[in-house]
């Protein structure tokens, strides 16, 4: 069942006559302010490597809010700090590189930032964030197409949400164009890369 509600509609034969958003009590239940939790949260990205094969990374360091409107997704927000010193992709000469002037420039933009600006129910547990994400200065708009995973208490008595999302982005709109040649045609880096959210926010106390 959805968090934001689920949309129903009424037929006469085979037409549709109405259309309107049920919003059940439970679901209502979990409008409240959230925090992220790094712990059992992952940020991950995927970038096509020297035309062949996948290289996978996340952010280690990050921190992000969520505001959740269990009778109107339009009012729902998301907030996410991510630190760009803490990029892992498994191996440390490549993170190197990555924090260095041909890319994140770390020193000088040690972090990326996401902000929404609207929230959108798509039926069913699926939803569509969009908002601002901010690298080396540059600010677009990404849209992030969400799964909500259910709620549940945990054992140490918090209330969790969960969600899965993912995205692509082209890097070179943000001004992350470095790249080499391949002696067999093609680059070494793609510019399309992949965007993956696995988040589990806990409910602000009070």
């Amino acid at each position: 069942m959805g968090i934001f509600g689920r949309k129903t509609t009424d037929t006469a034969g085979t037409a549709a006559v109405a259309t309107a958003t049920a919003v059940s009590p439970d679901l209502a239940a979990l409008t409240g302010d959230y925090t992220i939790d790094p712990a059992h949260s992952t940020i991950g990205f995927v970038a096509r490597h020297a035309m062949v094969t996948n290289v996978k990374g996340s952010f280690k360091d990050f921190e992000g809010t969520l505001r959740l409107d269990g009778t109107d997704p339009a009012r729902s927000t998301a907030s996410l700090d991510i630190k760009m010193d803490s990029i892992d992709t498994g191996s440390a000469d490549r993170d190197g590189h990555l924090k260095s002037a041909d890319f994140f420039k770390t020193d000088e933009f040690p972090a990326m930032t996401f902000r929404s600006v609207k929230a959108e129910a798509l039926g069913g547990d699926d939803y569509r964030i969009t908002g601002d994400l901010e690298i080396l200065g540059t600010t677009k708009q990404i849209s992030i197409d969400l799964e909500f995973n259910g709620a549940a208490k945990d054992p140490f008595g918090n209330e969790r949400v969960g969600f899965e999302g993912k995205a692509e982005i082209l890097r070179s709109e943000w001004g992350l164009t470095w790249n080499a040649a391949l002696e067999t045609g093609g680059v070494l880096v793609s510019d399309k890369i992949k965007l993956n959210f696995d988040i589990s926010a806990i409910r602000n106390a009070g």
